[in-house]
């Protein structure tokens, strides 16, 4: 069904590749500051089908389509980033809001079909993530076996290392904004908060 060498060859290829900040990394640490790591699993769970559809679609050669018509993968990448920046740009000006509480002001969430939009739009809309399913999966796959059992395999160690690079980075950002929360300075957070978010929409443009 699988080999067995090419899959102990990739399980510590590819969590080198997932655990290096992007974009999906970056997100997850944002929302961990202002949402808590169990809100921002919905993220992770919009991120994971947003990775499972690309590796699936890039390997089965629908990039190289992608590639014949940019413009339409462009207009996706810019409203994927004004979405994000839209986010960011609530947070900037939100004093409790979107961002951990200060004493005695009760945090509100973000909606969760939001968090989730953002996980698969963040995903789907990274070109470097349609590059890269397309370049190092196919090497990973035997000819000699067959091909789908194999690629839901990979699918299936792909999400799992993403989903604890994410909780991993998601972690680091709860413990940041709980700091900032003892130290009374959730504006701070707030704004550091939307810095990133905007990064995020930018890094999503200049891919």
């Amino acid at each position: 069904m699988i080999n067995l060498a090419l899959m102990g060859a990739f399980i510590p290829t590819f969590l080198f590749v997932s655990v290096t900040p992007g974009m999906c990394m970056t997100l997850a640490m944002t929302l961990g500051m202002t949402q808590g790591v169990r809100r921002t699993l919905w993220m992770m769970w919009g991120e994971m089908l947003g990775v499972a559809l690309v590796a699936i679609l890039a390997v089965c050669g629908v990039a190289t389509m992608m590639l014949q018509f940019p413009v339409v993968f462009q207009w996706f990448k810019i409203a994927g980033a004004l979405f994000l920046a839209y986010i960011g740009w609530q947070m900037w000006w939100a004093k409790g809001k979107l961002a951990l509480p200060q004493a005695g002001i009760s945090r509100e969430l973000m909606p969760r079909r939001t968090l989730f939009s953002q996980g698969f739009v963040t995903a789907v809309a990274n070109p470097k993530g349609w590059a890269f399913h397309m370049a190092l999966l196919p090497p990973f796959i035997d000819s000699q076996l067959a091909f789908w059992p194999q690629l839901l395999v990979l699918v299936c160690i792909i999400l799992v290392l993403e989903f604890l690079s994410m909780l991993l980075y998601a972690s680091g950002g709860k413990a940041l904004g709980t700091f900032f929360q003892q130290q009374n300075k959730v504006q701070w957070l707030n704004r550091i908060a939307a810095s990133l978010m905007f990064a995020v929409a930018l890094w999503m443009l200049l891919e």
